[in-house]
């Protein structure tokens, strides 16, 4: 049993550990312990300095890399798309930022954007599954046997036709391409500002940044359902038109631009381009849509398993190669 006597050595303890805390700290160990803490916040601060300058350097680098990749671009673009019609089509919500920076370096390269529309989320969200199923069911009897059966396959092949059939007499679209963009924007799954006159020769599909889905094991999250759309999608337009190109980031595995690389039979026919949230990616737009329509498929971008950069090619001026044919990682 503790009595009374225990508890008072114990407190005496106390009071004597801290005076002898205090009288230490005031003397001998004053003098080592505020020369050790000035030592490291002098050395914290020399390293905050040299981190400062690390970053000052290479945030010149980049100012530097900029200014010579906007100093080249156009000379390296000059001429490549001119007198090509192209369709950019946005799937999902793209930032402004990247349209219009990859607007711009097509304008560069010389094409002519014909088309620039915007896939909305009545492509992949539940409630409009039922609208997208009797639009699908509607449609499939005009486009001809070959499109497959699923309600997104069917939209998708809608969406290729519209953007790329052109009149007999060319290059103004079709009577069923015009009505085609008819239904898509009246029922809500394609937003135009304007309406398209021309047949597009290829067709350009942004992506925007995907959200990694967070969901129980089982489950199915909207975001692993547009995805799953917009990949399909980007088959679906590439057998449809036979030159497309999908670009946007490669920053988490749900990107539409890695889902496609991952796909070997998507790969094989189907060029990506990666890091259009920069200028080096949005220059190699161009690049890649002027050597798929020479027949070359490619997967463009700083990642390992990517090229950096497409061949540079000179289309004829004329004609343009059959876009299904060739292939190259």
């Amino acid at each position: 049993m503790i009595d009374f006597r225990y508890h008072l050595v114990s407190l005496i303890s106390v009071f004597l550990a801290l005076a002898v805390g205090i009288i230490l700290g005031a003397g001998p160990l004053q003098g080592t312990i505020g020369e050790a803490l000035e030592d490291q916040v002098a050395q914290l601060r020399d390293e905050r300095s040299a981190l400062r300058d690390d970053l000052d350097a290479a945030n010149r680098d980049l100012a530097e890399d900029l200014r010579f990749l906007e100093a080249t671009g156009p000379q390296l673009l000059a001429g490549r798309l001119e007198g090509r019609r192209v369709a950019v089509v946005g799937l999902g919500d793209v930032s402004g930022e990247v349209h219009d920076g990859v607007l711009e370096q097509l304008d560069a390269s010389g094409a002519t954007v014909v088309a620039d529309v915007n896939l909305p989320a009545s492509w992949y969200d539940p409630e409009d599954a039922s609208t997208r199923e009797t639009v699908a069911t509607g449609l499939r009897d005009g486009l001809g046997s070959d499109v497959p059966e699923g309600v997104t396959e069917t939209l998708a092949a809608a969406l290729g036709v519209m953007l790329t059939d052109a009149a007999d007499a060319g290059p103004a679209q079709s009577a069923q391409a015009q009505d085609l963009e008819d239904q898509l924007v009246r029922l809500g799954l394609l937003d135009a500002d304007e309406d398209q006159l021309e047949a597009a020769d290829a067709v350009v599909l942004l992506a925007a940044t995907a959200v990694e889905p967070e969901a129980a094991e089982g489950t199915t999250t909207d975001t692993e359902t547009e995805s799953d759309v917009w990949t399909t999608v980007a088959g679906t337009v590439q057998d449809t038109t036979g030159a497309s190109v999908v670009a946007g980031p490669a920053d988490v595995a749900a990107d539409v631009v890695l889902r496609v690389r991952a796909d070997d039979a998507l790969a094989s026919v189907v060029s990506t381009v990666s890091g259009i949230d920069r200028v080096a990616g949005r220059i190699t737009v161009p690049l890649a849509i002027a050597a798929r329509l020479a027949g070359t498929v490619g997967q463009y971008g700083q990642e390992e398993d990517a090229t950096v950069l497409p061949p540079v090619v000179d289309l004829p001026p004329d004609e343009v190669p059959d876009a299904t044919e060739g292939s190259a990682g």
